[in-house]
């Protein structure tokens, strides 16, 4: 059922304003809603969210829910018309903290506000340490189609140096509860090059990963980001920044024991069983598709606008109470931007870059990396090859360069 809010009520950014009243409705639509809670701070992590003590008391799941609602009333009247959303995503932060309870209740606010499209996706990440068959089985009732958990690895000691909490068996556990409740797509993430990990590790990791039955897995590189607790220990000499010799390495080992199990990338860092098994939400993204992303901090992109809203959980709430949209900045994409946004994202995709999005030179710097075996040329598309994944950013960089 869509909403019946009143948009002249709030106070709303004329650019975004703006491109609401124009986008193309006949289009797929996302969203995202983010969750900034999270039982403790891994070292790695540089997500917008907040731990209890971090919060104190400005700010708590009930006030950030009472928010969510009020965002989500107001996102489906500034769209007009209103668009049926065909994927949904519950991201963190641990989403899985809400409890199964929690979770459909954000499900029902959606579904109060947006109409879904027939076959919509589902999506929720889930910390392993707070997931139960019961929980699964909540979410399952409640309408969630897909499950991601954060594993990382299967090494008590990478496990350590990350700051997770999980024990290592605890991801796959989790998968097969999810499977075991009626879950046919179910991701487990990964993270590569972690100081202290071993080939044997990782090699571990995979086989772990493979016994769980999950037909999508997501491999992230680590990546020692200002700021966090990481950062501060490497800089310390506490521990040796990730060697790029070692992730590319790495990269081609996760690549090659994922395919030989059935499981093939159709994007750079995440391989699927099939079609059906791909995260349609994430291939949005990567199509520089229109989603609205509700939550603190959270980043949103409709008809060539992009516009992120306030981080901080008290600051949200308190200017959607105010009758604002909670809107910190935002940016209108020009068609050099466009261009540049499109082909940065879909030389990531197995689908490739269409030639036809190319201008002329850019068309014969591509002619370089095919003759390099970078990039494999069809008669209608420029597709990374193995050993272009490993350069897929420096790739589409020297194609742009004036």
């Amino acid at each position: 059922m869509s909403s019946t809010f009143d948009a002249a009520t709030v106070s709303v950014a004329p650019a975004v304003a703006s491109a609401c009243r124009s986008a193309d409705s006949s289009t797929g639509f996302g969203l995202y809603l983010h969750v900034p809670f999270c039982a403790s701070r891994c070292g790695y992590c540089d997500f917008n969210t907040y731990t209890a003590g971090e919060l104190g008391s400005s700010a708590s799941p009930a006030s950030w829910h009472e928010a969510v609602a009020r965002e989500l009333d107001i996102a489906a009247a500034v769209l007009t018309p209103t668009r049926p959303v065909s994927t949904i995503f519950v991201g963190g932060g641990t989403p899985s903290l809400l409890g199964a309870t929690g979770l459909t209740r954000l499900l029902d606010d959606v579904r109060r506000s947006f109409d879904l499209a027939p076959g919509a996706e589902v999506t929720t990440e889930s910390n392993p340490e707070s997931t139960s068959p019961e929980f699964f089985a909540g979410l399952r009732e409640a309408g969630y189609t897909r499950i991601s958990l954060g594993m990382q690895s299967a090494a008590q000691h990478v496990l350590a140096v990350l700051d997770r909490r999980h024990t290592p068996g605890r991801a796959v556990a989790a998968a097969r509860e999810a499977r075991a409740e009626g879950f046919e797509h179910v991701n487990l993430d990964l993270i590569y090059g972690t100081p202290g990990e071993s080939d044997d590790d990782l090699r571990a990791s995979l086989d772990a990963v493979l016994s769980a039955g999950v037909d999508h897995v997501s491999a992230y590189a680590l990546i020692v980001e200002d700021g966090t607790a990481l950062a501060r220990r490497v800089r310390r000499g506490e521990l040796p920044a990730p060697d790029d010799d070692v992730l590319a390495n790495r990269y081609q080992l996760i690549d090659a024991r994922l395919a030989g199990a059935g499981l093939h990338w159709y994007e750079v860092s995440n391989w699927a069983s099939g079609p059906d098994s791909v995260c349609r939400h994430n291939i949005a993204y990567w199509d520089s598709a229109d989603w609205w992303g509700i939550g603190p901090g959270a980043h949103s992109h409709v008809n060539g606008v992009r516009w992120w809203n306030h981080k901080h959980p008290a600051r949200y709430a308190g200017t959607l109470a105010d009758g604002v949209l909670p809107v910190a900045d935002s940016e209108t994409l020009d068609d050099e931007d466009r261009h540049t946004e499109r082909l940065m994202l879909q030389i990531r995709c197995r689908t490739g870059l269409p030639k036809d999005d190319l201008a002329g030179h850019e068309l014969s710097r591509a002619d370089v990396f095919v003759a390099d075996g970078l990039l494999e040329a069809t008669p209608t598309h420029l597709i990374l090859t193995d050993a272009g994944r490993l350069l897929a950013d420096g790739i589409v960089r020297d194609i742009l360069t004036a």
